[in-house]
């Protein structure tokens, strides 16, 4: 890859020439053994696939990735956009297209998949304790293609300390400040700053900031949750600001990092302070860096209801993705029972919501405004419906409205994404303008 990129181009062009095939269920089988290119040069449409089906929306997807990465860019804050929310290369390129500093992972598979693909910059949003994962980044990471990690312990320290014993090689880490109650990160700042001084004593190890992850100390935006998110987030700006008294940092540039995609606003407000070029006090250049991830899909659940875009009612992002679902049994008044279930389509956050029904898949469709999902199978939902006001047949198709995208993608290797959505009044027949691959 050439330095200047922040993801190689002809990688992520070269998906292009897979061959689709029966391992790709979105796929149509009179599709068999086509290239991704062959696909698109067909101008498939909706009608020509089948479900269970998941798509994306074109004109969703972009809208999304222009209102944040322009909101980020009119605060002077970096975007390094979770990529464990898609695992595709493909999506990673329109975020960094748009400015973002480089892409954050989950785990060393995720990092591995994105170093293949070329992404420069990388965010390990946990800590490094694997010691084939630990030697790994000690041999890819270079001062031109970073990898960042986090780390909560002194466990940790000791852990890397031990597997690089000897070795000449200095991993950039970020001190993790955590809650009770939360998940990872030290639970105080007094725990926090002995693991920033641990961290300076270590040959193998350099502080370059303070992370975090306000998104599981709270999960709704009423008073209560809100407080919790900023007092969390107060506490963090404290143990930078205790760091930069006790001359910790080893580099000159420093990043504090916070934010998913439901308290990203919040982030900003409380953490935008710290900002610094470093000239001011002749200590180092800060930089604030959000990490939401599922922004660039959305939904029609979960984060359409606890965005901040949303709270403000000031152009909330749109909802990127749809599940399609056919009527495979109704043998009683009122019940539907459709083919996708948790094999196909996201559940742990809100079931799926029925929107639209009709006759065909790409064919016209009328609002579905008195039925509900109330329960999934492995392969199958159970819709229930008014049988006085809709009539539900075998074969009829369902479109679904879709909560939390993290928890969608991972069950689709290929996933077709339309033009549009259609108008609010049908989906009608869209035409297939791309073909997403994942990589979980």
């Amino acid at each position: 890859m050439n330095t200047s990129e922040a993801i190689s181009a002809s990688a992520v062009a070269g998906l292009a020439d897979r061959r689709l095939d029966w391992r790709h269920k979105a796929v149509p089988a009179s599709a068999n053994g086509t290239t991704h290119a062959d696909f698109l040069a067909a101008k498939h449409t909706l009608a020509d696939l089948q479900t269970p089906l998941l798509t994306l929306d074109a004109r969703a997807l972009r809208a999304n990735a222009d209102r944040l990465a322009d909101w980020c860019r009119e605060r002077g804050v970096l975007l390094a956009p979770h990529g464990k929310t898609t695992m595709s290369p493909q999506l990673w390129t329109d975020q960094l297209n748009r400015g973002a500093w480089g892409i954050t992972l989950a785990n060393f598979a995720q990092l591995r998949v994105a170093r293949e693909f070329g992404v420069r910059n990388l965010q390990l949003a946990n800590s490094l304790t694997d010691p084939h994962a630990i030697q790994w980044v000690a041999r890819v990471a270079t001062p031109d293609a970073p990898i960042l990690s986090w780390m909560d312990s002194l466990g940790t320290v000791e852990v890397i300390n031990r597997t690089l014993a000897g070795s000449e090689a200095v991993l950039d880490v970020l001190v993790e400040l955590g809650a009770h109650g939360g998940r990872t990160g030290a639970r105080s700042v007094e725990a926090a700053m002995e693991i920033a001084r641990a961290i300076s004593e270590s040959p193998n190890l350099r502080l370059v900031g303070v992370s975090g992850y306000e998104g599981s100390l709270a999960h709704t935006a009423d008073d209560a949750g809100l407080a919790a998110v900023r007092g969390y987030l107060a506490k963090m700006r404290l143990l930078h600001e205790e760091l930069l008294a006790a001359d910790l940092y080893g580099s000159s540039k420093v990043i504090i990092t916070a934010g998913g995609s439901a308290y990203f606003d919040d982030v900003v407000t409380v953490l935008a302070p710290t900002i610094s070029t470093g000239a001011e006090l002749g200590g180092p250049a800060v930089d604030l860096m959000i990490r939401s991830g599922a922004y660039i899909i959305h939904d029609d659940g979960f984060y359409r209801g606890i965005s901040p875009f949303s709270r403000e009612g000031d152009q909330p992002f749109k909802a990127g993705l749809y599940g399609w679902a056919r009527v495979v049994s109704q043998t009683e008044p009122g019940l539907a029972i459709l083919d996708a279930g948790k094999r196909d389509l996201p559940f742990d956050e809100g079931l799926p919501e029925p929107q639209f029904i009709g006759p065909v898949l790409g064919g016209a469709m009328e609002p579905l405004l008195d039925a509900k999902i109330t329960s999934v199978n492995d392969q199958h939902s159970f819709m229930s419906y008014e049988a006085s006001t809709t009539t539900v047949r075998p074969g009829d198709v369902v479109r679904l409205g879709l909560s939390h995208p993290c928890t969608a993608f991972d069950k689709w290797t290929v996933i077709p994404v339309l033009a549009d959505s259609g108008s609010a009044e049908s989906p009608g027949n869209q035409t297939i303008v791309d073909l997403i691959h994942t990589f979980f």
